[in-house]
């Protein structure tokens, strides 16, 4: 379980010639950061007084970035074990896991662009760019487990959800940048 253990220990292990943990893990992996960067950002926000008026959007915010954080991490460990039992559904099940959550969490970046701590809010830039790249990195292991499971019906219905979810993502991602761009340029 690598949540009990060093991130060195992880790394190790993902640079080694090792079969897992491998790239949907690190996706995984990726994502919970990204999910640990916006619970960071909003509990630099609480208690400020500028930001006291979205006090209880930013306690919603910090509880679905917190449930997140913990899912991604159990989710690196699942696709380990996924990996090792050479179950292709549980093998799929795992990524896709990665980029619906992905999803989710991306859409707490656009409201802390306004609601956040102005002095940290280069890292809700940061939060969507994790939260994408997972997205991405999770999609290239579904499509790899798709293949193997030889299931044309699974595979339109997967793909279809996967495509409109990126697109979504790379939209609030852009968007999400530019705002910030705007703010830290002037």
């Amino acid at each position: 379980m690598y949540c009990d253990k060093s991130l060195k220990e992880y790394l190790d292990d993902l640079a080694a010639r090792l079969p897992a943990p491998g790239g949907g893990s690190a996706a995984a992996m990726n994502a919970a950061m990204g999910a640990g960067l916006i619970s960071m950002v909003v509990n630099f926000t609480l208690g400020k007084p500028r930001y006291a008026k979205f006090e209880n959007e930013l306690k919603e915010i910090l509880g679905k970035s917190e449930k997140l954080r913990a899912e991604f991490l159990r989710l690196v460990d699942l696709d380990v074990a996924a990996f090792e039992s050479k179950n292709i559904r549980d093998a799929l099940e795992v990524p896709l896991a990665v980029c619906r959550l992905c999803f989710e969490g991306i859409n707490s970046c656009p409201p802390l662009v306004k609601k956040g701590n102005l002095n940290l809010i280069s890292d809700v830039a940061v939060a969507a760019v994790f939260l994408e790249s997972a997205f991405a990195s999770a999609f290239f292991n579904v499509e790899i487990n798709l293949r193997c499971l030889n299931d044309r019906k699974l595979t339109k219905a997967v793909r279809k959800e996967l495509m409109q979810k990126g697109r979504k993502i790379t939209q609030i991602r852009l968007n999400t940048e530019e705002r910030i761009g705007k703010i830290i340029r002037g």
